[in-house]
């Protein structure tokens, strides 16, 4: 079976349960959320929040074509996580198509600059984004999310994902309808284990690069000022781990935490990527960021990164991650 179906022959196993988790996880985080039990109140979010950052990152792996054999599976495969992980408004080609751009030019390729249009727009504006994000909401993934839907209104030649977008969006509508009908305290349940979700997430992106960010149009191409060659990559990407003495603990995140062995080689698998990054790399630690390294700053500098121009720089030794800003809005669940 896992030579038919899967990508490679010793993916049934933690595909299947990974996928398993991810749907099954959704449901019964969906289900605790709306017991009349508090502490199953509880257990429900933190389930439903860590159901999806897995699915957000099998997502990764389909647009990757890791998982299955056939790429058409591969894409509904990541069709499916997106509807699960509430970003369908675009369409799983558009999200790979994206994705893949970080990887090619070697950049952080965003078509809708944030800063420039906070910049543009009254002061009021600014402060009530910087209060939400110093209140640790994610405003700003939820300001990229908001124009994906809008793009298809405000571009013509986006018109033809008008009809997607209504669709999708009458559907969630109609969900959360349902959810709130059965519990309406649910609907605020749901949108705490969302927020962490994306948090988590947002954790995870801000410290894996130090790349160069450029806003350009779909198809436009970024300046050529600097060589962005395989070594450039490596020197500019990091692993933050979950743990370095524990590595299962890096399962929380389906091992995307190993960025520049997955940098390597994108087509490894996310359960190869340990031993690859030790194939890779040995004892050579000096791209290595572990998270608990990174908390302090993520607490610090959760304002400042939100408009900073670049993402800061790593340096060396015990506190190499200090100047270590981190980067926003460059989620590869948003297609712009």
């Amino acid at each position: 079976m896992s030579g038919t179906i899967f990508r490679h022959d010793d993916g049934l196993w933690p595909n299947t349960v990974a996928l398993l988790y991810a749907v099954v996880g959704y449901g019964t985080g969906l289900t605790l959320i709306v017991s009349h039990l508090w502490w199953l109140n509880i257990m429900g979010i933190m389930l439903l929040a860590h159901a999806l950052v897995i699915a957000a990152y099998l997502l990764h792996e389909f647009a990757h074509g890791t998982v299955f054999k056939s790429n058409r599976a591969n894409q509904r495969g990541g069709e499916v996580m997106s509807w699960l992980t509430g970003v369908a408004y675009a369409s799983f080609v558009d999200l790979r198509r994206k994705h893949m751009r970080h990887h090619i030019d070697r950049a952080d390729v965003v078509t809708f600059d944030y800063k420039a249009f906070l910049r543009s727009r009254p002061a009021w504006v600014r402060h009530v984004v910087t209060a939400l994000e110093w209140g640790y909401v994610p405003a700003i993934e939820f300001l990229m999310r908001g124009y994906v839907m809008l793009l298809p209104f405000i571009k013509p030649e986006r018109r033809a994902g008008r009809g997607r977008i209504l669709l999708v969006l009458t559907l969630r509508i109609a969900f959360f309808a349902l959810l709130g009908w059965v519990a309406p305290k649910a609907l605020l349940l749901y949108f705490a284990a969302y927020a962490i979700f994306v948090t988590v997430l947002r954790f995870a992106d801000a410290y894996q690069h130090t790349y160069d960010a450029f806003a350009v149009l779909v198809s436009g191409e970024i300046p050529k000022d600097k060589v962005r060659d395989r070594d450039y990559e490596q020197h500019n990407t990091y692993s933050n781990l979950v743990s370095v003495a524990h590595p299962w603990l890096n399962l929380l995140l389906l091992n995307f935490s190993y960025h520049n062995a997955h940098h390597e080689k994108p087509s490894a698998p996310w359960y190869r990527l340990p031993a690859l990054d030790r194939a890779l790399f040995g004892d050579d630690d000096r791209q290595v960021l572990p998270m608990r390294d990174l908390l302090k700053g993520f607490h610090r500098d959760r304002v400042q990164r939100v408009l900073s121009e670049d993402y800061g720089v790593v340096t060396a030794g015990a506190h190499k991650a200090e100047g270590f800003y981190g980067a926003v809005g460059v989620s590869f669940l948003t297609a712009v």
